[in-house]
């Protein structure tokens, strides 16, 4: 048998082990509720924060200090698309029908009738241009293929086809609702907004049917004499065969280039 000695050791052994093992419970528990609390903090202060942002962005957005609400501003439009530039007041056609003499190469004279009663605007515009003396010496750049749209088309500003940007005017006046341009129709040439008509024009030499899906163009008047002699002299001659392009049209074979205009 032990001595008491040695049972008593044995005892004290097993009680610093047993407080050992307390002392890191409690270590433990303590450590696990530090981390827990940490965790719990940093939760915390997070929800907090979001809260305050939450507050802030409904002060400034929807409540007391939102802004108050102002128009947006609408793109800018160019100045082509939506207004007149450099043409003159339809007024000037004084709503009724002006007739005249357009002449191309000094030989080949076309009796016009222009109606500022249905289409006042382009009308204006070309007693501006014929006052001016704008129409003379400028050519026909372009002939349309008889096999798919038969006319001629002048009065670019260079000779090429190009737009004039000091001269632009809208809307499309008197366009025929079915497309069809008759035979003698003399019509406004225009780009893509119903804006961007100018000098150019275009006398239908064969009834022809345009697209109206884009809102046609504006029919200014009509050849009333002498439409034989420009098919004869000038357009049955056909195109420039190293000019023609995709839409079939080119500069006509035989020069063109207006000589003379009257209005009255």
């Amino acid at each position: 048998m032990a001595s008491s000695r040695q049972q008593r050791e044995q005892r004290e052994a097993r009680e610093r082990l047993r407080a050992y093992q307390a002392r890191q419970e409690v270590h433990e528990t303590r450590g696990r509720r530090r981390r827990r609390d940490n965790v719990v903090g940093i939760v915390g202060g997070v929800l907090v924060a979001a809260l305050a942002i939450t507050t802030q962005v409904l002060y400034f957005t929807a409540g007391p200090g939102a802004p108050e609400p102002v128009p947006s501003a609408s793109p800018s439009p160019s100045a082509a698309a939506d207004q007149n530039v450099g043409a003159p007041d339809p007024s000037l056609a004084e709503n009724r029908v002006w007739t005249g003499e357009l002449v191309f190469n000094d030989d080949v004279t076309l009796g016009i009738s222009l109606d500022g009663t249905k289409a006042p605007q382009a009308v204006a515009g070309w007693v501006q241009d014929v006052q001016g003396g704008y129409y003379v010496d400028k050519t026909c750049h372009r002939l349309g293929d008889a096999a798919r749209f038969q006319l001629i088309q002048c009065g670019s500003i260079d000779g090429t086809g190009a737009p004039d940007p000091e001269f632009s005017y809208g809307p499309v006046e008197n366009a025929p609702a079915d497309g069809v341009y008759v035979a003698g129709t003399i019509a406004m040439a225009r780009g893509d907004s119903v804006y961007s008509n100018g000098h150019q024009f275009f006398i239908i030499t064969g009834d022809t049917d345009l697209p109206t899906n884009t809102g046609g163009y504006t029919v200014v008047g009509t050849v009333t004499s002498g439409l034989d002699q420009l098919i004869e002299k000038i357009t049955s001659a056909g195109i420039d065969p190293a000019t023609v392009t995709g839409d079939g049209t080119g500069k006509p074979l035989v020069p063109t280039t207006i000589t003379r205009v009257t209005l009255q």
